[in-house]
């Protein structure tokens, strides 16, 4: 390095070639303090490995979190492995061990060894803020940059009508390596660049219009689906590079779709080269295995309290919305951080300072969470995958909310499935199952999921959970799709749940895809394209999801016939689409309903259409309203209802 410069340009009067050059740094005194005090937010550009010029010098700087290591080296395909060769320097008190080294290029090879001051314990970790790994079970972080000429500026300008509130939000779920797979080529998975545009086209086809991956962040074992990840800033290379994901992304958003990514802070998994016993502490997870370990998995749970795992998270969170552009964050398990007894037995649990069950500080960081991404991106959403009836989850911090903008409606997917998994003749037994949700459907911002965990463990598929024989199976899961569609919620349904694939998901096969020649397979599709498109088109189905002036039951006590009726309205006084439910096989003819206007009401949407597999049975179109009252309504309609169908009626003024 003689003769090269400095950080601040001046020449370098060294009489010796240095392996790594100590003076050099990426790290302020602000960035120091913002870092311990859970404050740092974009730590990504500070820590990890990062391509630089010092003077002439073309190197890679390093910075690495281990607050009790003894001595830390960066070791790689650079170095042969050495252990010892390469050492970073603690920069003062921090904790963080930091160093530049020349001739370190894109595409290295690199892990940290460790040496921690504790019982002798030394490891090779992989590097906690990388932006590109192995693909397991190789564990080595790679050198890379994330520069990528992004083409999707008219979405990104436009995102925020369409990840709104009173938006059209209906979520395509998907797990890449699963979705199609490339049979001539072993049955491998499509990258991500081979994903792009047929995902794209697909999705776009189907009228959805966002799709949620589950975790694209880089997790061991295969089949966690990502559940269990390791890298925080690294997407899985199992698909491809950093930049073949954000041309995914990049594909989507030029064809209208957004993104949502899965993010997953509630626990992480026990490999050694991860995040746990990091330099010989419990860095990262409460060192207590009643706070530190997850019984239903096996894993590590974060220590929110500790500062710097909260500048660690935050900074995974924008970090994704930040460089790959993503549309909003699903967090998963949402319950299992906000209970500190969740699935564990007496005395495997210790209470907060109050006595109470409640993860004080995982509320906190959640709060603090929603708080930053919306303050940095407020044209995105946060959802919570949350299980339990914790109040306010889709309210603001401020009124003492958690911040989500939605909340899974679990109860509704659970009461939903089990009501149609009834033989139709005992339905009328069960039908506080469909009215229940309208008790609390507007206590949050919700989204109605029928996701992977529906169709995975035993569970079935979708159409194999529907009862009666296979016409029938058609007809409920067409029905079921219609009843969620009409809905005050959002929508998400996992991948092949569209087409009513038999078998249930499996991560390592393709989707049922050749059962699309079988014209009820073809049919449900269409139905459920065409609810997409109508949904889409129709303001009285999302303007007011998450307003109670938004929904009107018709009638919702017809037990003994199981029918349900109901009426959705937009912000427009014309705006009004009327929905009625046959939840058995007998058809009801001259069934009589109340309307609240008078005129024509044209059938719009039918899924007992032929075109659906259906039997075809249903109203020529078109239905005139006679000036008779019932339901509380001035008008009503004489309708034939088909047989396990939903109609869908518009008000023509």
């Amino acid at each position: 390095m003689a003769g090269g410069r400095g950080p601040t340009g001046q020449p370098q009067a060294e009489a010796q070639p240095r392996s790594v050059v100590h003076d050099m740094t990426r790290l302020s005194e602000d960035d120091l303090y913002l870092f311990n005090q859970g404050s740092h937010f974009r730590l990504y550009e500070k820590f990890g490995a990062h391509l630089m010029t010092v003077g002439e010098i073309h190197g890679t700087y390093f910075a690495v979190w281990a607050p009790d290591a003894e001595q830390v080296f960066v070791t790689g395909t650079f170095n042969d492995w050495n252990r010892a060769s390469h050492p970073l320097r603690p920069r003062g008190q921090s904790g963080i061990w930091e160093g530049f080294i020349p001739a370190v290029g894109q595409g290295t090879l690199y892990k940290y060894h460790i040496i921690s001051r504790h019982h002798g314990y030394r490891v090779d970790k992989t590097d906690p803020f990388s932006v590109f790994n192995e693909i397991p079970p190789k564990a080595a972080s790679i050198v890379w940059n994330l520069e990528y000429p992004w083409d999707d500026q008219e979405w990104m300008a436009t995102r925020e009508r369409r990840n709104a509130l009173d938006a059209p939000i209906a979520i395509y779920e998907v797990h890449l390596g699963s979705w199609r797979r490339v049979p001539e080529e072993g049955g491998r998975s499509l990258s991500y660049r081979e994903l792009g545009p047929q995902l794209a086209e697909y999705v776009a086809q189907m009228g959805f219009t966002h799709v949620e991956f589950l975790p694209v962040m880089d997790h061991p074992f295969f089949g966690s689906w990502g559940y269990q990840t390791t890298g925080y800033f690294a997407p899985s290379g199992n698909y491809g590079t950093p930049q073949d994901l954000m041309c995914l992304i990049d594909c989507l958003h030029r064809h209208g779709i957004g993104v949502i990514l899965d993010w997953v802070p509630s626990h992480f998994p026990t490999d050694e080269h991860g995040l746990g016993y990091f330099d010989g502490t419990h860095l990262y997870e409460h060192a207590d295995p009643r706070q530190g370990v997850h019984p239903d998995w096996n894993t590590l749970v974060f220590n929110y309290g500790r500062k710097e795992v909260q500048s660690f998270l935050l900074s995974s969170a924008l970090f994704w919305l930040d460089r790959y552009h993503a549309d909003g964050l699903r967090v998963d398990a949402v319950a299992s951080m906000l209970y500190l007894d969740y699935s564990r037995r007496e005395g495997e649990w210790i209470p907060n300072p109050y006595g109470g069950r409640e993860n004080l500080e995982a509320i906190t960081f959640l709060r603090r969470f929603n708080e930053e991404v919306y303050r940095g991106y407020p044209d995105v959403q946060t959802v919570a995958e949350e299980s339990t009836a914790w109040p306010m989850v889709s309210r603001p911090t401020y009124v003492g909310g958690l911040g989500f903008g939605l909340k899974w409606d679990m109860g509704w997917m659970h009461d939903t499935l089990e009501y149609m998994s009834q033989d139709p003749i005992f339905r009328k037994y069960h039908h506080n199952q469909l009215t229940f949700r309208m008790l609390y459907a507007f206590h949050e911002n919700f989204i109605l999921p029928l996701s992977h965990d529906e169709v995975v463990y035993g569970k079935g598929s979708l159409l194999a959970k529907m009862s009666g024989d296979d016409w029938q199976k058609f007809a409920n899961l067409r029905l079921l799709f219609g009843y969620m569609y009409a809905q005050a919620a959002k929508k998400l349904l996992f991948m092949g749940g569209e087409f009513g694939q038999w078998r249930e998901w499996a991560h390592d096969d393709s989707l049922q895809w050749d059962v699309l020649q079988y014209a009820p397979h073809a049919g449900l599709r269409r139905w459920v394209a065409d609810l997409n498109r109508f949904y889409r088109s129709e303001p009285a189905l999302y303007e007011l999801d998450c307003d109670p002036a938004g929904f009107e039951w018709i009638d919702c006590n017809d037990a003994e016939s199981s029918v349900i009726s109901l009426i959705r309205k937009g912000r427009s006084t014309g705006d009004i689409v009327l929905v009625a439910c046959n939840f058995t096989s007998v058809p009801r003819h001259a069934y009589r309903l109340g309307a609240p206007h008078g005129g024509f009401w044209r059938e719009v949407l039918n899924s007992d259409a032929a075109d659906y597999w259906g039997s075809g049975q249903g109203n020529l179109g078109r239905v005139d309203a006679a000036p008779i009252a019932l339901h509380g309504r001035p008008y009503s309609l004489t309708l034939t209802l088909p047989p396990l169908a939903a109609v869908f009626f518009k008000h023509e003024r």
